[in-house]
């Protein structure tokens, strides 16, 4: 069974962790992990960057892509795309984690960025309703199906590939990049959303305003894959390679030894799917809509309230290298259960600075669950299954609950007529995530196994 081992001085005459192995053939170097940590970041990025501006730019796309006459249907219609284009990620967390597992890590995180930018930079040149009638939402909703199946690889694939390249007590850290940089690509959609409906009238967003961050993707994906082509694959892969003790079938070997691993990790994963699109998503559609604030003050209070995620999910990865994941994980369940509903209650009194500071708590309070969620995940599977066990617990949980998360959000509120239903929810996601993790050992003094 191969374990971490030290670190040892590299040629550069700095301190980076070794293969995990024991023959210690396999250098990391400082100039590796950076280049590893750069190309993690722009993937995620990319792919989430989408992500924000599909969801920060939901109003006008429902006026572009439905028929007009009810901006209500038209809205939940727009979020029913986003949340069917999440029923293929498990199908893609399949096929992207055996691509992971069998052929390499590398492997799978440049052919997903390649598919996820392809696809974004097509939404950009579908015509609208008004122009070719119910062919507009039936090309967008392909596309997004595309978007899905890509997507499903990409956090789990950044995800393992940190962790098994860091230093043994710093994998919290370094797996923390990958939330990190999905944060970054919301901020940067949400940044880009105010600006456009600051600046253009109504008439100009829905003409061609709405098309401009997903022409940005394609560029950028090329920029991601050519970065990650020019990467060596991690050292633990790698080990088992040239040991040829790689899994033929490692989704069978994953359903038939870690299944309860398995359902361990799909309820930890909840909360961070329910909170994340709830809160980092929806949220300015929420206010806009429910609260009743101008649609440029939501979309400044949720781009600051990411700020604040974003300074503090590095932080909170650290901080799961020293006092442990389970621990982390479930002060974040406790959290969440006691104070989403009164920080909700909060948002109803549609005063912008407490709006304001209410998103920067609740986006600094997800970073306990999503900064240590990635090596926590990681690190619960052995590495001949890890890719797979990742994305497929990762992407079933997103599925059902993460990308449904806006549409239930819409649905509840319109069936209850109480603008705390979101926050209920939340807190039931909470609960789940704190039950999984209660039963859960912890990982993070644990050796990566290739057992």
């Amino acid at each position: 069974m191969a374990t971490d081992d030290p670190t040892k001085p590299t040629p550069e005459g700095s301190t980076a962790p070794r293969d995990a192995s024991t023959t210690g053939e396999i250098v990391v170097t400082r100039q590796d992990l950076r280049k590893v940590v750069g190309a993690s970041f722009i993937g995620n990025f990319v792919e989430w960057f989408d992500y924000a501006s599909y969801g920060y730019l939901a109003i006008t796309i429902a006026a572009v892509f439905f028929p007009p006459g009810d901006p209500q249907t038209a809205l939940l219609a727009t979020f029913a795309l986003f949340a069917i284009s999440f029923l293929v990620r498990p199908i893609g967390g399949f096929v992207w984690g055996s691509i992971g597992d069998r052929v390499g890590r590398r492997t799978a995180l440049a052919w997903s960025i390649l598919i996820m930018a392809g696809a974004t930079f097509c939404i950009a040149l579908i015509p609208g309703y008004g122009t070719i009638g119910l062919w507009a939402p039936a090309i967008l909703l392909l596309l997004r199906v595309v978007q899905g199946f890509s997507a499903s690889g990409e956090y789990a694939g950044a995800s393992s590939f940190l962790v098994e390249y860091a230093p043994p007590n710093r994998r919290g850290l370094y797996a923390a990049v990958v939330p990190a940089s999905t944060a970054t690509g919301l901020l940067l959609g949400s940044l880009i959303a105010a600006l456009l409906t600051g600046l253009l009238s109504t008439e100009q967003m829905q003409s061609w305003g709405w098309r401009l961050p997903f022409l940005i993707a394609g560029p950028m994906g090329l920029i991601g894959r050519y970065i990650r082509t020019k990467l060596e694959d991690t050292p633990v892969f790698r080990e088992l390679a040239s040991e040829e003790s790689v899994e033929a079938t490692p989704v069978k070997g994953l359903f038939r030894n870690y299944w309860k691993v398995l359902l361990i990790a799909m309820g930890a994963v909840l909360l961070n799917a329910v909170g994340f699109y709830i809160l980092l998503s929806y949220m300015p559609t929420y206010l806009a809509t429910e609260v009743g604030i101008d649609p440029t003050q939501a979309y400044l209070a949720t781009t600051l309230g990411l700020l604040s995620y974003i300074g503090f999910i590095l932080l909170t990865g650290l901080a799961s290298d020293r006092f442990g994941r389970r621990r982390m994980l479930i002060l974040a369940s406790v959290t969440f259960i006691i104070l989403t509903v009164p920080l909700f209650l909060l948002l109803d009194t549609g005063i912008f600075l407490i709006i304001l500071a209410v998103q920067i708590l609740l986006g600094g309070l997800l970073t306990l669950n999503d900064g240590t969620l990635p090596s926590f995940l990681a690190e619960l599977f052995p590495t001949r299954v890890r890719y797979s066990g990742f994305a497929v617990s990762f992407n079933l949980s997103n599925a059902l609950f993460g990308g449904t998360a806006p549409f239930v959000a819409t649905l509840l509120l319109q069936l209850s007529g109480s603008a705390l239903a979101p926050a209920f929810y939340l807190v039931a996601a909470a609960f789940v995530t704190l039950v999984a993790v209660a039963v859960a050992k912890e990982t993070s003094k644990a050796p990566l196994r290739s057992d």
